[in-house]
């Protein structure tokens, strides 16, 4: 080292400099990355990204003119087809009729601005914020986006499409903005209201104030507006006819949201509003062309369209779904099958209609039925009977929620206690052949402890000991609710959810094994088809394809993945065949003379106080859930009791319902089939496969194979057959005497069988 470099390194340090080209990588890196992320360059181009996005903006904005009206905002046609291909219904003409806006009262005009938009008389057109949110919304595929203004609605009604991609979206911000800059807001605001879509087949504020209050837009007070204005969130949800009781608590929330903010806003009067009552909408009328089952199918089909839109992406929220469907183009073919819809009208029509008689029996008018037929196979609903005619009765009864199943949920029990491998108390496994104690309000127990619920059996019956498969055969109720708690009732919602109920927000308690939530023939119906089809998850489907010009749609595959084991499903199939040679459907389908020695499996069911009476059985090729309803022909159209109706002390599943069901199965079942179960615990069909040669000889089959007719005894005898399995020899959950182990159980029918059934819950 010479001295000039030893000096140099005394001025560093020390440290003798590194040979040019051998700088530490770590220094390079960290200057390199100084150099290229400087605060300079950060900042230069955020700058020019928004000088570029603005540039894009103003091309966007000279080139985007206001266009014409779009040909949705003319609304067509849908037309709707069979399974076979035939017309069923073509929906009518736009009922649309544009007022001035001079004609609506001043303060109902105010009630759609408080609705919506409460800015909408200084904002500029549009909601940056919520257009922002929608874009990337609808770049990540997340959907709703909401915050639109008034402005921004009317354009997207009148001048473009409900599509849900960035263009339309940027299309819909500039034509927001020159329209809010060359029109006045009460052309706006005109447009907006005469446009929307309210429900009930109206477009525009004059329809729906005819559709809904029988008056013309000009004579609507300010609560009727309200109701309108807050309709247009999401008009099938919220119409007051069709609405469940969520339904109609969230759209009297946002009556009183809307009339809130307009005292917020100096509208309104704090004391005039104290005063309001909600403004109940009247029944809606029907379009001719609907009359019949029609309407219900059409309505069923639309329903379930929107939701698949909303599903697949296509609409970003209820609302824009109805927008979709309701603007016309669409050609709907549902999986109704043209001879079994008429089979299934005609069976209510003369097990049922025909015997009713108001004028007879006040009670005879307050009798509604539903009833839904589903191939198991593929889930398709192949007959709908909604009601008495559409036109008369608005409200879809196949498809309505709000009546108890009753004891129609008994086999759900049944299933999660062979699926989950159960026990009784005692620790005895739970089979059809275990024993309870059928005592009627007999405390049920867990682990030794009561828990404070003890069903009344119907008629206060004593049955003693018996087995489940008695025990289902006769719907006790003290019986199904303890092995309910023997299951877990955690474990009993599961699989009702499972084979599809909707249990959102069910309690597990032991009150829900007598069927006290709420659930549709439509729902119950895809519970017996999943049980039909051996545990495969089967959702009853309405629409076999929906097409339209400008878009298409996925219908979704009704038959899913196994949610239950075989073994379970064919162990309640077999122990429902019970129900109806020896139980309590024994009258109307065991000796209905169409039978021909078709195996049937059901179960009947009557809620407490006789508001509802159901029947749900399935052959191997058809699944039918027909429930019976009692409602108030008279508004509101409360729950009634229909004890008398038809000349019938108290209707019950086992009477009118299974007499349907009889009447429209027997009627189009082609040719006889057998049930092919796989099960070693049902004791009404024997199993249809051999034991192996492993198996204990105790559980070997006594009966013979599946296509041996099945027993048409009178039910008061003894069976001759012997149980497909062993005879029981644990010990029942309240200390049955001890039977031998060699002695066949008795299945133990209480005198008196066809008696119409007692004044209690089943």
């Amino acid at each position: 080292m010479g001295r000039a470099e030893e000096r140099r390194a005394r001025q560093r340090g020390g440290r003798r400099a590194a040979p040019r080209g051998r700088r530490s990588s770590g220094a390079a890196g960290r200057t390199g990355i100084r150099r290229l992320f400087t605060w300079k360059k950060i900042v230069g181009t955020f700058f020019g990204l928004c000088l570029l996005g603005m540039g894009a903006f103003i091309v966007l904005y000279m080139m985007i003119d206001i266009p014409e009206g779009n040909a949705d905002a003319k609304r067509q046609s849908n037309v709707y087809k069979y399974s076979d291909g035939s017309i069923m219904a073509r929906d009518g003409e736009v009922n649309r009729e544009v007022v001035d806006l001079a004609q609506i009262p001043r303060p109902v005009q105010k009630t759609f601005v408080a609705a919506e938009n409460k800015t909408f008389y200084s904002d500029a057109g549009v909601d940056l914020k919520g257009t922002a949110r929608g874009l990337l919304n609808t770049l990540s595929g997340k959907g709703a986006q909401g915050g639109s203004t008034i402005t921004q609605q009317y354009v997207k009604n009148y001048y473009l499409t409900q599509e849900q991609t960035v263009t339309r979206k940027l299309k819909e911000l500039v034509i927001s903005l020159k329209l809010d800059r060359e029109k006045p807001k009460d052309y706006i605001l005109a447009g907006y209201i005469n446009t929307s879509y309210y429900g009930r087949g109206a477009y525009g504020i004059q329809a729906a104030a005819q559709a809904y209050y029988r008056v013309d837009a000009e004579d609507l007070t300010v609560e009727q507006g309200a109701y309108l204005a807050a309709l247009l969130q999401a008009p099938s949800q919220y119409d007051w006819a069709v609405a469940s009781e969520n339904g109609r608590q969230l759209v009297k929330n946002r009556w009183n949201y809307v009339l809130d903010n307009m005292v917020e806003e100096g509208w309104l009067d704090r004391s005039e509003r104290s005063g309001m009552e909600f403004p109940v909408p009247k029944e809606p009328k029907g379009d001719p062309g609907m009359a019949g089952q029609t309407g219900y199918l059409v309505d069923a089909a639309n329903a379930a369209l929107k939701k698949q839109l909303v599903a697949e992406g296509a609409a970003e929220d209820a609302k824009q779904a109805d927008a979709l469907v309701d603007a016309g183009g669409w050609t709907i073919t549902l999986n109704i099958d043209k001879k079994k819809q008429a089979a299934l009208e005609k069976a209510v029509r003369t097990q049922l209609t025909d015997k009713l008689d108001p004028d007879e029996r006040k009670v005879d008018a307050d009798v509604q039925a539903g009833a839904v037929s589903v191939d198991p196979k593929t889930g398709a609903v192949v007959a709908m009977y909604g009601g008495v005619d559409y036109l008369k009765h608005y409200f879809n009864n196949a498809t309505r929620d709000d009546y108890q199943p009753a004891s129609t949920f008994k086999p759900v029990i049944l299933a999660a206690a062979v699926e989950e491998q159960a026990k009784t108390q005692d620790g005895q496994p739970i089979t059809a052949n275990t024993l309870y104690d059928g005592t009627s309000e007999r405390p049920v127990v867990d682990n030794g402890r009561k828990v404070g619920f003890a069903p009344e059996n119907e008629d206060d019956q004593n049955y003693g000991d018996i087995t489940v498969q008695t025990a289902m055969n006769k719907s006790v109720n003290s019986v199904f609710a303890q092995m309910g708690v023997d299951v877990g009732m955690e474990k009993v919602m599961e699989t009702a959810g499972k084979l599809g109920m909707d249990v959102e927000g069910l309690q597990a308690v032991p009150a829900q094994t007598l069927g006290s939530m709420g659930a549709s023939p439509l729902e119950m119906a895809g519970v017996y088809a999943t049980l039909d089809n051996h545990g495969k998850k089967t959702t009853p489907t309405l629409v076999k394809s929906a097409e339209h010009r400008s878009r298409t749609v996925t219908v979704p595959d009704a038959i899913g993945e196994q949610v239950i084991s075989r073994e379970a499903a064919d162990t309640v199939t077999s122990v429902l065949t019970g129900v109806v040679d020896d139980g309590t459907a024994r009258r109307a389908v065991r000796d209905n003379p169409l039978r021909d020695g078709q195996q049937v499996a059901g179960k009947t069911g009557t809620s407490d106080d006789n508001k509802s009476a159901w029947f749900a059985g399935f052959t191997p090729d058809l699944v039918t859930t027909v429930g019976l309803f009692g409602e108030d022909d008279k508004p509101p159209h409360k729950q009634v009791k229909m004890y008398g109706a038809g000349g019938e002390p108290r209707v019950n599943g086992g009477g009118f319902p299974a007499q349907i069901w009889a009447a429209y199965t027997f009627g189009v079942m082609e040719e006889t089939s057998r049930f092919d179960l796989e099960t070693s615990q049902g004791a009404a069909v024997k199993p249809s496969w051999t034991p192996s040669a492993t198996q204990s000889p105790s559980r070997t089959p006594s009966q013979e194979p599946t296509t041996e007719e099945p027993t048409t005894e009178p039910p008061s005898r003894t069976p001759s057959q012997t149980p497909t399995t062993q005879p029981p020899s644990q010990t029942p959950t309240t200390q049955p005497p001890t039977q031998p182990p060699t002695t066949p159980p008795t299945f133990e029918i209480p005198e008196n069988p066809d008696d119409p059934e007692p004044d209690r819950q089943e």
